[in-house]
């Protein structure tokens, strides 16, 4: 397993550094804020103003990962009344201690109570869960390529470490697994804005779109499917 070391992002959020990889999990501009802004403003909320008489949306993540944009994603199915589906995958489970020292069952109070929330990001593998009453989910530990989904999605947050770090996640291969199951209309987004992976995106179909980034980073990237 690779070592991984706690630190404090510039929004003074925490988040983790993969020692040898020469990755983290978020960016050291704020974590927080930039899986707000990447996930849950330009992907969830785009498809909801998109589909705002919509009272059901499926999410799926690539990359579970701490956490954290499941968190939000509850918080804005509470706050929008919005009921959700949230399945995810992840084959390298974080241990509760450092879930403990991420502290992000801190930053969402309104989220049932920290014991549930902390439950909810340690517990559940491989079963599904209700959270909330808005909020449904089945978290998966399992190799990506692995993955066999019983449901279609409206919205898939893509998640992976960058291609220096897992290359075989930007090839055409595993965007296109994600793809498969995704609805007419739904909205993939991630954080990443390689001109390799929107290319690949545009051949598979998609109707894809640079956008400005989170801080620190220059563009991300959106992709659409074809009604």
């Amino acid at each position: 397993m690779i070592e991984k070391k706690l630190f404090q992002t510039s929004d003074g959020s925490f988040s983790l550094a993969c020692e040898g990889l020469n990755e983290t999990y978020h960016s050291r501009h704020g974590a927080l804020q930039e899986s707000q802004y990447v996930y849950i403003d330009m992907g969830l909320a785009y498809w909801r103003k998109s589909n705002p008489e919509a009272l059901f949306c499926r999410v799926f993540e690539m990359g579970f990962g701490t956490g954290l944009n499941m968190l939000l994603a509850a918080s804005y199915a509470q706050k929008k009344k919005l009921k959700m589906y949230f399945e995810t995958v992840e084959n390298e489970v974080l241990p509760k201690s450092l879930h403990e020292q991420l502290r992000y069952a801190n930053h969402f109070p309104a989220l049932a109570t920290q014991e549930a929330r902390m439950d909810l990001l340690v517990n559940h593998w491989d079963l599904p869960f209700s959270f909330l009453p808005e909020f449904q989910c089945l978290k998966k530990n399992q190799d990506y390529f692995k993955w066999e989904p019983t449901e279609n999605f409206e919205v898939i947050f893509y998640d992976a470490f960058g291609a220096h770090a897992q290359s075989e996640m930007w090839e055409t291969k595993a965007l296109e697994r994600s793809l498969e199951y995704l609805n007419k209309g739904g909205v993939w987004v991630s954080y990443c804005a390689k001109g390799s992976v929107r290319r690949s995106l545009e051949a598979l179909g998609m109707r894809v779109e640079r956008l400005a980034g989170p801080p620190g980073k220059r563009e991300m990237l959106r992709a659409v499917k074809p009604e």
